[in-house]
């Protein structure tokens, strides 16, 4: 277990069975190990978390795109939640022995291939960008799939691999290499939107908040409630127990509720604090932890991924 990576990639579909099946398929016909696969409605979004050797994840991720571009035209596609691709967002995150210097050689060469077999043009991002102002993910994806396509096709924001036009219903992919990163949303009473993104503003590191953390506060239609979605990018400042206790206190300022919260994918056990039970996440269990999942999936050999169809999704735009 000790070299091999993890991959997070992003798809924007999270209502349609069928496809989400397909998506599924082809990850495990690909060999790498699935651990968890987590679909919001309202976002129209799903997130799927592998682990295996960077071999494996390329291979994953190239049959799984394959899948999504057949199957997701962004031109119908809607949801809360920002895209520019029907595969959305690809990052790597070195773990064990893996370097980042390795997933960015990977990086480089999945984003060839997602272009040289799919026609998908490629958007680097985190430690795997080629230039500076494009470290940031929230710099391409913010602009949404139909403005980025009329800016790629004016060459001002044009791809780093392929183009200048994105893919006609696919658009494009952002590949990346971080850190590993917690998505965490926190659920309020009510249907307050405008509470919830208070709240967010609050606590986003881009707004004078906590280090590592973007955030956004949204309507959840499905569940007629508010929510805070956040991403949490600098755990070791800024774990998943302080963001938690941050929202709780900027609501109760505010009068609102905290009904509990939601894990999309895994999170590191240092992240959650001493007593995980505090934090209310929806139907918490160990099998949420990474590592106890690195560790089942390595016994098991097949990586039996949790199923997590709950309301939710690497996301945010600020």
């Amino acid at each position: 277990m000790s070299n091999i990576a993890e991959c997070v990639p992003n798809f924007s579909e999270g209502r349609d069975a069928e496809v989400l099946r397909r998506i599924e398929a082809a990850i495990r016909g690909a060999g790498a190990p699935l651990l968890d696969r987590h679909a919001d409605p309202d976002h129209n979004r799903s997130v799927f978390t592998l682990a295996g050797s960077l071999g494996s994840l390329r291979r994953a991720v190239l049959d799984s795109a394959a899948v999504a571009v057949k199957s997701i035209d962004l031109r119908a596609h809607r949801g809360t939640h920002p895209r520019v691709g029907a595969i959305d967002v690809v990052p790597l995150v070195p773990l064990g022995e893996v370097r980042p210097a390795d997933c960015v050689d990977a990086a480089r060469d999945l984003g060839d291939r997602l272009w040289s077999e799919l026609r998908l043009p490629v958007y680097f991002y985190g430690k795997a960008a080629s230039r500076p102002a494009r470290e940031r993910l929230e710099s391409v994806r913010k602009l949404g799939f139909e403005r980025l396509a009329e800016l790629a096709r004016g060459g001002d924001i044009p791809p780093d691999v392929g183009g200048p036009e994105l893919h006609p219903t696919a658009g494009a992919c952002c590949v990346g290499v971080r850190e590993c990163m917690v998505a965490f949303n926190v659920r309020l009473e009510g249907r307050d939107a405008r509470t919830a993104r208070r709240i967010a503003r609050s606590v986003r590191q881009s707004a004078g908040g906590l280090p590592g953390v973007k955030a956004l506060g949204m309507y959840l239609d499905s569940a007629g409630l508010a929510q805070v979605s956040m991403n949490l990018t600098d755990l070791g400042r800024t774990p998943v127990f302080a963001a938690f206790d941050a929202v709780c206190r900027e609501a109760t300022r505010l009068g609102a509720t905290v009904l509990g919260s939601e894990l999309v994918g895994l999170a590191p056990r240092a992240a959650l604090g001493a007593d995980p039970s505090r934090l209310r996440i929806a139907g918490f269990n160990r099998s949420m932890i990474l590592e106890d999942r690195l560790v089942e999936a390595g016994t098991r050999g097949d990586g039996g991924a949790r199923s997590a169809d709950r309301h939710a999704p690497e996301r945010m735009t600020r």
